[in-house]
């Protein structure tokens, strides 16, 4: 039974603030042992779209980032660009949308090193021969650091139902190539009773697979390679995903991944979960929907099984709040992503990380 740490949105004083909550965490769960004195220390997580407003706020990375110089690491920002097309598809702009949502140096005092380059097209190959991938492209600049510290952001999401420390690692750390890989069994479809032709998946889509036909979208299933950026960018709803055995796929490659990622760093790793601002969609979303549940707390741990697990468990225990985009399962116990993706069994991810070894979904929650 792995040991999940955590801290509650209560304070009234200066000592229980939630930012000396994010450095007692961080001690609590051990993170200071992992980081030997001059190592170079990642700390990955999702500077947030252009025009979102979800993502984990600045003012509590820096305590992180403080954390880590008091260990003796030299700490750096990092996330790999992404497949779609949008304010993170290059490093250039991938830096100026992270100073634009407040991770600039002077606020964080730490560096941005995007972790695959200028283009995406700095990766490392990892053999892992699993039963989807063999080989995986994983981004550079965390291949080859010394430590990792993962700080996610635990959301919804369409493709996988909620967004959590294994999408954090396995999808975040992939090179767009090893993106790719992950999504290529997905195929989306047009309702065209809903299209409205507006061609905002057309401008998104990174393989040019849309056309716009009698002012409806069409995608070209040829071109097509599954990002799934368009059924996120549909202002109307009008795109959905196919739903197909390739669900559990996508799973279990990001899976794979954030085993390949996490293959070369035993016991230099540890796992921050923020359960504040639950939205229904992933912080890649050029908006921010309302949060589905009340805020819960923070979350660390060594395991990435168990805060991933504890993180579902957290939230699906909480009050679903009305006027949402949740429909049903308001009572609390009740499966919440469920609620918001019938189609998706967000337990896949925590099932086959388990199996693949990397952690236990059995923890125990201490609270700090």
């Amino acid at each position: 039974m792995s040991e999940v740490y955590f801290a509650n949105m209560r304070s009234n004083s200066r000592e229980s603030s939630l930012l000396n909550k994010v450095n007692k965490l961080f001690k609590r769960a051990g993170f200071d042992k992992i980081i030997n004195e001059g190592d170079l220390v990642a700390i990955k997580l999702h500077f947030g779209e252009k025009g979102n407003t979800a993502f984990i706020r600045p003012i509590y990375v820096r305590q992180i980032v403080e954390q880590v110089k008091k260990s003796g690491g030299k700490p750096f920002l990092t996330d790999a660009n992404t497949l779609y097309r949008g304010s993170r598809k290059n490093a250039v702009d991938h830096i100026n949308t992270a100073i634009s949502n407040g991770f600039s140096y002077a606020s964080i005092g730490a560096p941005i090193i995007i972790a695959d380059g200028l283009r995406g097209k700095s990766f490392t190959e990892v053999e892992i021969n699993k039963k989807h991938i063999k080989s995986a492209k994983i981004s550079n600049e965390v291949y080859y650091a010394d430590a990792l510290i993962v700080v996610t952001h635990f959301k919804g999401h369409g493709g996988t139902g909620f967004g959590g420390t294994m999408k954090n690692v396995g999808m975040g750390i992939a090179s767009p190539a090893g993106k790719q890989m992950m999504h290529a069994s997905v195929l989306p479809s047009v309702n065209e009773d809903k299209c409205i032709g507006c061609a905002t998946c057309k401008r998104w889509c990174p393989a040019n697979a849309i056309t716009i036909e009698n002012k409806k979208s069409h995608i070209h299933p040829d071109k097509c390679i599954g990002c799934m950026e368009c059924v996120t960018t549909c202002p109307t709803g009008a795109i959905s995903i196919m739903w197909n055995e390739s669900t559990r796929n996508l799973h279990e490659k990001m899976v794979e991944y954030t085993y390949a990622v996490l293959k070369d760093k035993k016991e230099k790793v540890g796992f921050f979960s923020f359960l504040i601002n639950i939205t229904p969609d992933c912080d890649c979303a050029s908006w921010s929907d309302a949060n589905i549940v009340p805020d819960v707390g923070i979350l660390a741990s060594k395991d990435p099984v168990a805060i991933e697990q504890a993180s579902l468990d957290l939230v699906n225990a909480q009050q679903g709040l009305k006027d949402t985009a949740l429909k049903s399962s308001f009572v609390a116990g009740e499966d919440k992503f469920k609620a918001l993706y019938p189609n998706v069994d967000a337990q896949l991810q925590i099932n086959y990380a388990q199996e693949l070894g990397l952690g236990t979904r059995e923890y125990k929650l201490v609270e700090i």
